[in-house]
């Protein structure tokens, strides 16, 4: 991001199904910091993109409305309808974001991306934080809250890039094999860390 502004310092926090990226993020969020959500920003895109999206995908439309599932049925099972897809989205989304940006006046922001290092987001960033925690640890985590069955997870973590390949990428790596106390205090210490590199205050 060699052509960005020194500030905001923009740091994308991901991991694996089950890691428990969303609670470091709701962490963080608590203490003051501003976190968004790429997943929630690309909702946001669909939405304004509806009308092309439904000219260009005609067969996931369900009652005048573009129908997400169906959406995602096709998207992932055509190569080129991603890409497609992509295309038209991917834009939007980076329209989206600079405006939430422009609006911050924080010195530190976070960003919540799943697939940070599947996508090329590292690119973009200032440091990338990893949330990890084994996989059996994760599988339960999201059987419990889910419903899921665990061939379930499992086919979704195996749709996802190893998370030994995270470790090797990411910046920081957050440990979350504890309790919520543990992860809170850890949490702590890689946020001094991480100012610290950055030399903020």
């Amino acid at each position: 991001m060699a052509d960005q502004p020194e500030h905001p310092i923009i740091i994308g926090i991901t991991g694996n199904i089950g890691s428990g990226k969303s609670t470091v993020a709701a962490l963080l969020r608590s203490w003051g910091y501003p976190v968004l959500d790429l997943d929630a920003l690309a909702a946001r895109a669909r939405e304004n993109k509806e009308a092309e999206l439904r000219r260009l995908f005609p067969e996931a439309v369900v009652g005048g409305r573009l129908d997400r599932r169906a959406l995602a049925r096709l998207v992932f099972s055509d190569p080129e309808k991603l890409k497609a897809l992509e295309a038209v989205v991917h834009p939007e989304v980076g329209r989206l974001l600079g405006e939430e940006l422009s609006r911050l006046e924080a010195p530190l922001v976070f960003l919540e991306i799943p697939l940070l290092f599947e996508k090329g987001w590292e690119g973009r960033l200032h440091g990338t934080l990893l949330v990890a925690a084994p996989l059996e640890a994760r599988v339960r985590r999201v059987m419990a809250r889910s419903g899921l069955s665990r061939e379930e997870v499992l086919a979704r973590e195996r749709a996802q890039m190893p998370e030994e390949e995270k470790r090797r990428r990411a910046t920081w790596v957050l440990e979350n094999t504890g309790t919520l106390k543990e992860l809170e205090e850890r949490t702590r210490a890689l946020l001094g860390e991480i100012r610290a590199r950055f030399g903020l205050s």
